[in-house]
């Protein structure tokens, strides 16, 4: 795992396979914040990586490429953090709580990366890599609700597939809106409560 320290804040990445890929993501971070996706090139980016540009290319076909990989890296850490930390909770509503409260705290960390990542993603119309990226997160909230469903804990009459995309593209919206968006009205327990709530309403076996 590579520690990448960013305007004072810290990202973790993982090695797919060696140091190098970690390597190019770190520098790629680096340059496209200073000066923006477009005006960023591959040759500042591996000069600063360190690395040849050739090594740039075994991992990426071009410049627009890196933007779904960041995705990539900082969502399947998310990811794992929600695994760990849901693992001990039995109960729905509990594992709902850890969910809302990782997204929350990520979108936070990580303001000025996630803001890179979608408008890089938009310029290049590379939405339909977005849904790649987030499909194992999708497939891990479908489980938990399909478990919750089968203990009763939440009615049986939804899409479970559908549903479990809504919800989690609902939860980072509001940490986003409310880090981002500075939608900050609420404090934020408030803010966060009301969000477990409006689920919790939602989906709740009565």
């Amino acid at each position: 795992m590579t520690v990448i320290q960013y305007k004072g804040k810290v990202i973790l990445l993982t090695n797919p396979t060696d140091g190098k890929f970690d390597v190019i993501l770190k520098a790629a971070i680096e340059v496209i914040s200073e000066k923006g996706l477009d005006k960023s090139s591959i040759s500042e980016i591996v000069k600063l990586a360190g690395v040849a540009q050739g090594t740039f290319y075994l991992y990426f076909k071009s410049k627009k490429d890196l933007i779904p990989a960041i995705a990539d890296k900082l969502l399947a850490i998310t990811l794992a953090d929600v695994k760990v930390k849901t693992e001990q909770k039995e109960t729905f509503w509990e594992k709902l709580d850890v969910l809302i409260d990782e997204t929350f705290q990520t979108t936070n960390t990580h303001q000025d990366i996630i803001v890179l990542v979608y408008s890089g993603l938009a310029v290049h119309h590379s939405l339909e890599k977005w849904e790649a990226v987030y499909q194992p997160y999708y497939d891990w909230f479908e489980q938990v609700m399909r478990e919750a469903i089968e203990n009763e804990e939440i009615i049986d009459s939804i899409h479970v597939g559908w549903t479990a995309r809504s919800l989690i593209n609902m939860i980072e919206n509001a940490a986003e809106r409310y880090y981002i968006g500075y939608e900050q009205d609420e404090e934020l327990a408030v803010y966060r409560a009301e969000l477990f709530h409006f689920i919790k309403r939602s989906l709740e076996r009565l």
